[in-house]
């Protein structure tokens, strides 16, 4: 069972973040913490999981996580290309056949992108 309380440093590792931005989300009330003894914050091991959008530990920050809707899939011979739609945002990812058929994607079924990129340049 997990702890119910971690430290600003150890909520900042799980998420990804900087103790300056765990901070930061304190003041704006986007994060609920509470204060030890010693003034502290700690934060619920709830407040985690729920910014980081799941309860399993994935290694990945909540920021590079978009929860969406599969608006198309199109599937030819080895590849699959999987439109998402997450908010205001369009992204379109080519994955293999296999993996879209293991997740079952189907449009108007609901899916996460899962960002991870070194860089992106767009020039013109």
């Amino acid at each position: 069972m997990p702890r119910q309380d971690h430290t600003i440093g150890e909520a900042a590792r799980r998420l990804g973040v900087s103790v300056d931005t765990v901070r930061r989300w304190d003041r704006q009330g986007r994060i609920r913490t509470r204060r030890d003894a010693a003034n502290r914050r700690l934060v619920p091991h709830s407040e985690i999981e729920r910014l980081r959008g799941d309860d399993g530990d994935h290694g990945l920050s909540a920021r590079n996580r978009l929860r969406g809707i599969v608006r198309e899939l199109k599937v030819e011979g080895l590849l699959a290309q999987v439109e998402l739609e997450a908010g205001p945002f369009r992204v379109v990812a080519v994955i293999t056949r296999e993996a879209a058929e293991a997740l079952e994607l189907r449009p108007g079924e609901p899916a996460t992108a899962i960002v991870k990129a070194t860089s992106v340049l767009i020039e013109r």
